[in-house]
């Protein structure tokens, strides 16, 4: 086999292993909420699990990494917040309302949210078919929603769980919009430990002011919970993910990334018993059709410093 073959194979696996992790993090989430452990109490667990691999690798001097200036500070201070503290608070505390399938379905349309916010704050154009495809993801999303209803039976949670996480979606949207030239100016391993650190700190002043420190000695099971979500759904898929979009690039490893709702909705019914209708599977076609034909005409992929949502 060629070099570029066992480049192909080796970047199809990272970006497959990748998404598998990023897939996986609802599950292990759902499954810690049952030892009642709140969303900011294992959010914070999380954070803290995984900042020390962020820092080690992400803050390594460099001799030609650019100098920070204030306005590089506040940049990054406001996607902090909003790229991580806020869209995985919002995520999270949508977990506890809906299923794990339903989660990854809406977080997977901020593709099409961003082409929105792009429109709405940038002034951006739009063409017929990223229209096309906001209206068939949109579609597939109401009849994800209609299956939860039906499977558990209370409208009002999963409406509530809904909105959480279309929040959650949307905060993920509008980071992607200005983390691009952070991104190109600090370098993605910088750019991801500096968000990390902001992040973790407003997590933690978050639940410091809204419940006491003990909060988080939590049952041996939810930190391992915490663990594996730490390593094997923010950690490695990130890194991972940022060595295939190197060898293959951004649109084959999105591309593979988009096997990420198929494999929660799997591993949902698999381990955590989640009903698997007809329903269900059309609105998933569509959201995945719709978020590939929108978001193709504006290459909307993560960024190799994106924070690892998914």
């Amino acid at each position: 086999m060629s070099d570029q073959g066992v480049t192909d194979r080796l970047g199809l696996l990272l970006a497959s292993g990748a998404a598998f992790g990023f897939a996986f993090k609802a599950i292990l989430v759902k499954l810690a909420y049952p030892y009642g452990v709140d969303a900011v109490a294992l959010l914070a667990l999380r954070m803290l699990l995984s900042l020390p691999f962020y820092v080690v690798v992400g803050l390594r001097p460099r001799p030609d990494a650019a100098p920070w200036t204030r306005q590089d500070a506040w940049k990054v201070g406001a996607l902090g917040l909003v790229g991580y503290y806020g869209a995985s608070l919002f995520d999270f505390q949508g977990l506890q309302y809906v299923s794990a399938g339903l989660e990854r379905l809406v977080l997977f349309t901020y593709p099409t949210l961003t082409v929105l916010l792009g429109v709405v704050l940038l002034g951006r154009g739009w063409t017929w078919r990223q229209a096309l495809g906001l209206g068939l993801t949109w579609v597939g999303i109401g009849a994800a929603v209609a299956h939860d209803m039906r499977a558990a039976g209370t409208v009002a949670d999963t409406l509530q769980g809904l909105g959480l996480v279309l929040l959650s979606a949307v905060c993920y949207a509008g980071y992607l919009l200005g983390a691009a030239p952070m991104i190109a100016r600090l370098g993605s391993r910088r750019f991801t430990a500096s968000v990390m650190l902001v992040s973790t700190a407003a997590v933690l002043v978050h639940h410091g002011l809204t419940a006491p420190l003990g909060d988080l000695l939590q049952p041996a099971p939810v930190w391992g919970l915490a663990l594996a979500m730490a390593l094997f759904s923010t950690v490695l898929p990130t890194f991972m993910l940022s060595a295939a979009i190197q060898r293959i690039g951004s649109e084959r490893a999105a591309t593979v990334g988009s096997l990420g709702p198929i494999l929660t909705i799997g591993l949902g019914a698999l381990l955590l018993g989640e009903p698997l209708s007809w329903v269900q599977g059309v609105g998933a076609a569509l959201v995945l059709g719709g978020v590939t034909l929108a978001s193709r005409p504006s290459g909307v992929v993560p960024a190799q410093g994106s924070p690892p949502l998914r």
